[in-house]
């Protein structure tokens, strides 16, 4: 099996190194290659892709064989100021390769609604919404079989609002009563490896089993780090995607893929985090 990983950062680099592991072949990329050496010592093929460059594009145009599974795991991007979307560049690139497309999207899709499952049509609002709406689209309209996992808040050793209040960023919307969910970063690529190995296709949330407020997040944080509670604040203050109030039941697709959380609380992703980092 060869996987291609297009955009290998943060959740990337663990499903490469899970499929190493089962000795698939990886094609990691990423626009900084020198930050994927130990994937390249694990044994990657790692190449450095801008789209920006263009010349850096003919590495998948010419390097990558027929069937190949994809991860594509890229963010928005900015080009003189306004926010632009690498996936059109990138599926071009590729062409008729593909055999399988995994593409990461976000909860950010559903917009306002509060209560979001499998069944949850997209709400876009903001031009950030609309563009990984249509990306979804795109990485679905190919002639390859594919699957769009929408991830809640993702956290982790080195990310996560631990460590956001350590380094004294973290600070709450109001009196912090908007519900945010989360999934841990080796429990979403749990998900991505067993999805690149499926046939199941159409779009899902990705989240745990523990949704909670700012407030109740923020509190476990301060007792657990021994910090006071942060700051409030005004949405104005804080990035587009601090201000969503969203409950997410990923449910369905870890029951279709087989998927068993390692953490299905922020309350033991935390402290595994913490001790990981």
């Amino acid at each position: 099996m060869t996987v291609l990983i297009v955009g290998c950062g943060y959740t990337g680099r663990r499903v490469a190194l899970e499929m190493l592991s089962r000795n698939a072949r990886v094609i990691a990329t990423a626009t900084d290659d020198s930050k994927l050496r130990v994937l390249r010592t694990a044994g990657a093929d790692v190449r450095r892709v801008d789209v920006f460059e263009t010349e850096t594009l003919e590495g998948l145009r010419g390097g990558v064989p027929q069937g190949t599974s994809v991860l594509l795991s890229v963010p928005l991007l900015r080009d003189e100021g306004k926010l632009f979307d690498p996936t059109p560049q990138l599926l071009e690139a590729l062409g008729d390769r593909p055999a399988r497309v995994i593409y990461l999207s976000t909860t950010g899709v559903y917009g306002k609604s509060r209560e979001v499952d499998e069944t949850t049509a997209v709400a876009p609002v903001t031009e950030r919404q609309r563009l990984r709406v249509k990306a979804e689209k795109q990485a679905a309209a190919g002639p390859w079989s594919s699957l769009v996992l929408r991830p809640a808040a993702i956290y982790g050793p080195g990310r996560g609002v631990h460590v956001a209040m350590r380094e004294g960023r973290f600070k709450l919307v109001g009196d912090g009563g908007n519900w945010v969910s989360r999934i841990h970063v080796d429990d979403l690529a749990r998900h991505v490896v067993a999805a690149l190995g499926s046939d199941l296709t159409g779009a899902f949330p990705v989240a745990d089993e523990d949704p909670c407020t700012s407030r109740e997040m923020a509190e476990f944080c301060s007792k657990l780090l021994d910090l006071p509670m942060p700051a409030s604040t005004t949405e104005s203050d804080v990035d587009e995607t601090r201000r969503s109030d969203r409950r997410v039941d990923g449910g369905a697709v870890r029951q279709a893929l087989g998927v068993r959380l390692r953490y299905s609380s922020y309350k033991t992703g935390i402290p595994a985090s913490l001790a990981a980092r």
